[in-house]
């Protein structure tokens, strides 16, 4: 994939889950994904270790219902359905580096509403504004 400042990073390793796969009683609400994305960066840093991780804010939809005020805690409000974990390198941020012996990396976050990895083609427009150089670590190969 190629980020709009011309820097072309590759997915490396990837991890999918189900957003709400753990819920076993109750509802998708505010406080609920609130905890979730709470937790994200620390989770992606145990399956994913040894690169920093960036969380990119999913969106989230809130159902008008006029029974919501009938539910205990609170309106209805849904993340999209998987978590994809992703990790992703490209060449050296700082420029003084030797591009043949480092490399940088970055472990990103985001959600979506399918099981699709990204692809050059059609990937998430939030993926493909990341700030390579503001989150990613340049390591020695």
């Amino acid at each position: 994939m190629v980020l709009p400042n011309g820097r072309d990073i590759a997915l490396t390793e990837a991890h999918l889950a189900l957003t709400y796969g753990g819920l076993l009683e109750g509802y998708p609400m505010r406080r609920l994904n609130d905890m979730i994305m709470g937790g994200l960066a620390q989770r992606a840093a145990r399956v994913l270790p040894g690169a920093p991780v960036h969380v990119i804010d999913p969106p989230r939809t809130q159902e008008s219902d006029l029974k919501s005020d009938s539910l205990p805690f609170g309106p209805v409000e849904t993340l999209p359905s998987v978590i994809v974990m992703g990790r992703f390198s490209s060449g050296p941020v700082d420029d003084g580096k030797d591009p043949v012996l480092h490399r940088s990396q970055l472990v990103i976050v985001w959600l979506q509403h399918d099981a699709a990895l990204p692809s050059p083609d059609a990937a998430p427009p939030d993926l493909s504004a990341v700030e390579w150089g503001r989150w990613a670590e340049d390591f020695e190969i």
